[in-house]
């Protein structure tokens, strides 16, 4: 028991520590510079939206008034059988705008995935950007996120997302605790090579390489290990920024992370062939390392509980050990009580980021093992 104990906290600390210094210990002295850019490509903006009548009309605004040469840039909606009014919003700010602005309507209800393979044909852009319904970009990054492509080897860019309050400041909660981990992450990996995972509402990609995937697939996961597989790579733009609302609901962020983890097992295993390091060296590390294993991770978070328990009369190393579990899950559970709270610590929002993220990959997997899959959801709330 001791052996399977101690072997749980060795893959945790891997996962969480070993893999983010393993990265940073082969990143150490490389910085690849991105040559600049002869001219500024054409874009195409892709939004889906489903019943996104409360966001699209400042989603679409903030695209408008982009830094970005009015002749090389047009936006692209498609409305997922939407049964509010997003569709006349679209419409109305199409009349009034000064690049194009173009809205597809899919029915029946299919889902984002479905709705993109839609309105990729229909894009004039060689540069494809992919915007959610409710992500606002600050004014420079859209030349910020394009400026990579000017490095022939890239074929896919995300930039930076953080959550903001309703006054627009930042959110300094768990999760945006672990959105700065992420990014760290994205950094080093840019680095080496590819970035593993993106931020799906500010994402670009070489028209070119864009492949039509089935409905039930997660895009910002697929499309980005698809450019690896075609031999280009991922890069990460920490100057291209995005804000979204924060989620106010524990609910809604559980939710969303289920269907998230979900969609990204299935993903996992429709690209398993990625995990071969005969075949993709590095890259297949790094795909396990962050992804796989992050998505494991309860696992070894309940073996080590368990064990730890079956452990408590082998002294009073144990009995400290399990005290320091305890404190840390009354710290989540105090996280989940005041969570949204205004001036909630980190101490306690950051267990209970922390769980909520693990409780929802272990929910994820066990509807992943059944065989389920979720190609449309609600937009959601908060």
């Amino acid at each position: 028991m001791e052996t399977a104990f101690w072997s749980a906290l060795l893959v945790l600390g891997y996962i969480y520590a070993g893999y983010p210094l393993l990265i940073a210990l082969l990143a150490a002295g490389r910085r690849p510079g991105v040559p600049a850019p002869v001219e500024l490509p054409t874009v195409s903006i892709l939004i889906a939206a489903y019943n996104e009548q409360q966001h699209i009309a400042a989603t679409l605004e903030n695209k408008l008034a982009l830094d970005y040469p009015r002749d090389r840039l047009e936006i692209i909606v498609v409305s997922d059988e939407s049964v509010d009014a997003t569709d006349t919003i679209v419409r109305d700010i199409a009349a009034g705008a000064d690049i194009p602005v173009s809205l597809y309507r899919q029915q029946p209800r299919q889902g984002k995935t479905a709705g993109l393979n839609l309105i990729v044909p229909h894009a004039r852009g060689d540069i494809l950007v992919f915007s959610d319904a409710n992500s606002l970009y600050a004014p420079d990054a859209l030349r910020r996120l394009v400026a990579n492509f000017a490095d022939p080897a890239t074929g896919y860019v995300t930039g930076r997302m953080v959550y903001t309050n309703p006054d627009g400041s930042l959110v300094g909660d768990g999760c945006s605790s672990y959105m700065k981990y992420e990014n760290l992450l994205r950094g080093l990996e840019t680095r080496i090579g590819s970035v593993v995972g993106v931020d799906g509402g500010i994402d670009a990609m070489r028209r070119s390489l864009y492949e039509p995937l089935a409905a039930d697939q997660l895009p910002d996961f697929v499309q980005p290990l698809k450019v690896v597989e075609k031999g280009a790579r991922v890069a990460y733009e920490p100057g291209a920024l995005l804000m979204e609302p924060a989620l106010n609901h524990p609910g809604s962020e559980y939710t969303m992370r289920v269907r998230v983890g979900l969609r990204a097992l299935w993903a996992l295993y429709d690209m398993r062939a990625l995990l071969n390091p005969f075949r993709h060296g590095l890259f297949a590390l790094q795909l396990f390392s962050h992804k796989l294993l992050r998505y494991l991770a309860f696992i070894p978070l309940l073996l080590a509980l368990v064990a730890n328990l079956l452990l408590l009369e082998q002294g009073p190393l144990y009995v400290w050990l399990m005290c320091g579990q305890v404190v840390f899950y009354l710290l989540a559970l105090g996280g989940m009580l005041y969570s949204g709270r205004p001036g909630s610590s980190l101490f306690i929002t950051l267990p209970y980021y922390f769980m909520l993220l693990n409780v929802s990959c272990m929910h994820a997997l066990w509807r992943f093992l059944r065989g389920e899959k979720q190609p449309v959801w609600k937009p959601r709330e908060g």
